[in-house]
């Protein structure tokens, strides 16, 4: 028994060397989603979580099944972050409804007026207390970051794309994108495809922040809709 713990030590060492070679990358992963969440949310907390999980990959890797490792860990640290903005409870089931009366109301006052409502201009248009709107928004932004999955189905439905053949959401979704114009479908590739923040589209497409992030919302809105159409 005494001789396999020079072996267990030794293991033990290589794993946890394994995980702080990639503790930066995960850093640089919650900073980069932090970037795309409401001011709530702590980027030390993403961190956190995110670091706990590479330490779990790090004991669990084996490398005769697995090429590279941060290949294997990575997108398991960022679905644990994911999880993690799913447990919070501002992302509610009693949210939902409220999120989407929210963005419609967002979509009819940008058309007149080309600007974001405040939260209490939306209280007084929804009749509904300013600090529902307050959190009901936060949770909103929260969602932008979801995967697909998320946005398209409710609790009560269960994922959606689960029930769908791949072809036919595809074939949805390219309908919907085919209505907008070439600057919104830029928008949805450098956020979706390119990982940029809402910040770094508004300075390549010289539109605000508020207004590409109700085109995404609006997007993921209307891709709903037909889907849930079918």
């Amino acid at each position: 028994m005494s001789a396999s713990h020079p072996y267990s030590r030794e293991l033990k060492h290589r794993e946890d060397q394994l995980a702080l070679q990639y503790l930066p990358a995960v850093k640089a992963m919650s900073f980069r989603l932090k970037e795309r969440l409401p001011s709530s949310i702590d980027y030390m907390d993403l961190c956190a979580i995110g670091t706990e999980e590479l330490v779990k990959l790090a004991r669990r890797y084996d490398e005769a099944q697995n090429d590279s490792f941060w290949g294997y860990a990575k997108t398991r640290v960022y679905g644990a972050m994911l999880d993690y903005l799913r447990s919070l409870d501002v992302v509610s089931r009693s949210s939902r409804k409220l999120i989407k009366e929210i963005d419609h109301a967002i979509e009819a006052y940008m058309a007149d007026h080309d600007d974001e409502p405040s939260n209490r201009e939306l209280a007084s248009v929804l009749g509904i207390e300013e600090e529902k709107i307050h959190e009901a928004r936060i949770a909103s932004d929260i969602y932008t970051v979801m995967s697909l999955d998320d946005q398209l189905g409710t609790p009560e439905e269960g994922g959606m794309l689960e029930r769908l053949e791949q072809e036919d959401l595809i074939d949805s979704i390219k309908k919907v994108l085919h209505g907008f114009d070439e600057r919104e479908q830029i928008i949805i590739q450098l956020y979706y495809f390119e990982e940029l923040t809402l910040k770094e589209i508004s300075e390549i497409v010289n539109i605000t922040e508020s207004r590409i992030s109700q085109i995404h919302k609006t997007v993921i809105r209307r891709i709903r809709d037909a889907v849930g159409g079918r």
